[in-house]
């Protein structure tokens, strides 16, 4: 059953490729019901996948399979706080080593193009600190990162 609100991805044919991707990477996340096409459509035929449910890490999604028509961007992006360097380096390897792409400052795009945001509780808190003097510290040395190094962002934050 879907959720009241879910967020619909649109995908070229790969929506189930994704999802089992997801499931496998993230905590609490799982592919649900597929449905099938009952008749032949623009973007594929009768019997293709065309919608998968599934969440990622709680998050009720639904992929389509809707066609070549539409990329994603950066404009819509899942940021996974992460608790430590092991679960950052894990995650941000799983997007990046699966065909994905590195980015700047915590960001990554998956294979299918979708962004995400590898970010580490260590930086949000860091760049929120009340010492405004800290914190840009923090976020300077953030603004030179790929994947966020936890080390080097708790040095900055000490000066």
């Amino acid at each position: 059953m879907i959720s009241k609100n879910t967020i619909c991805l649109w995908y070229d044919s790969t929506a189930l490729e994704a999802a089992t991707f997801y499931a496998a990477t993230f905590p609490d996340s799982a592919v649900g019901a597929v449905l099938r096409a009952p008749g032949d459509y623009p973007a594929g035929k009768q019997g293709d996948v065309l919608t998968v449910e599934f969440t990622v890490m709680g998050i009720p999604c639904l992929g389509l399979n809707g066609g070549p028509a539409f990329r994603h961007s950066e404009a819509f992006s899942f940021q996974v706080a992460t608790d430590d360097q092991a679960e950052t380096d894990r995650l941000w390897n799983a997007i990046v080593g699966n065909g994905g792409q590195e980015s700047e400052c915590g960001w990554c795009r998956d294979r299918w193009g979708l962004s995400w945001q590898i970010t580490p509780r260590v930086l949000t808190a860091a760049i929120a600190s009340p010492d405004r003097a800290a914190a840009k510290r923090a976020f300077d040395a953030m603004m030179t990162m790929r994947k966020i190094d936890i080390a080097a962002i708790e040095a900055a934050l000490k000066g």
